[in-house]
């Protein structure tokens, strides 16, 4: 589950005595949780209240005030955002931060109602579907309208989806039967509204000229919502390059 830490900073107050407490410093605070343990996601610094604007709407006009909602000793100064299988991990890894020794962090779970990544799962296996039925169509609505390909085959890159439909055809044309796309390997990041994935996936198809298809590339992938749904903005293929090893490669 997703919790969003609040960090409270308070300019009146003293951070005291922290030896034997569990806080560290920010910079060990961010490498444990974001590169050793992978769990803080994103967070970032605000701006003082003082440079605040607080908007508000009030029979139809809007009413603007510089500075925060409500003037109090405490301010929001930032946010984390971290990613734990717990409440409980979630306050263990707040209590480590440093501005718990002089401020306040308050922990907070996201509202969750819905599995982004079963989404994702979901639109990754309607393109291994469109290929077997080869239809270009039902595959392109997968993507965003703006999206950035790497075609494999054009080995080009492609702009919108209107040029990716027309390398899809293009391809299609080349292979006589269904396309037969096996994900051997998928693993997804998600993060609010975009996520990322990396996949290795096999193609398999009957070549127009008699000949098969049988490639195992690395797929990258890059999601956004759009709304309610999940749609590929970018996308990489990589594929093996047949280039002889030195006499002495093992």
């Amino acid at each position: 589950m997703k919790y969003m830490l609040l960090v409270c900073a308070d300019d009146t107050v003293e951070t005291g005595d922290t030896s034997g407490s569990p806080v560290v410093p920010i910079e060990q605070w961010v490498e444990e949780l974001g590169v050793e343990r992978r769990v803080r996601l994103h967070g970032h610094r605000l701006r003082a209240p003082a440079d605040a604007v607080t908007v508000r709407v009030r029979d139809g006009e809007v009413l603007r005030t510089d500075g925060p909602f409500a003037e109090t000793k405490e301010y929001i100064a930032g946010f984390d955002v971290l990613e734990c299988g717990s409440l409980d991990e979630a306050v263990a890894a707040a209590a480590r931060h440093p501005m718990a020794a002089g401020g306040a962090m308050e922990v907070r779970a996201f509202w969750d109602d819905e599995d982004a990544e079963a989404e994702i799962r979901r639109l990754d296996a309607e393109l291994t579907a469109a290929g077997q039925d080869r239809d270009v169509a039902r595959a392109m609505a997968c993507y965003a309208p703006d999206v950035e390909v790497f075609h494999p085959v054009s080995g080009l890159p492609q702009s919108g989806v209107d040029a990716l439909r027309k390398a899809e055809e293009l391809w299609i044309a080349t292979l006589d039967g269904p396309v037969e796309r096996e994900v051997l390997d998928f693993h997804v990041r998600v993060d609010e509204s975009v996520a990322f994935s990396h996949a290795l996936v096999r193609m398999r198809a009957r070549l127009a000229d008699g000949g098969t298809l049988d490639s195992t590339a690395r797929v990258t992938t890059g999601y956004r919502a759009a709304g309610d749904r999940w749609q590929i903005v970018h996308q990489h293929t990589s594929v093996p390059l047949d280039v002889p090893l030195p006499p002495d490669a093992s």
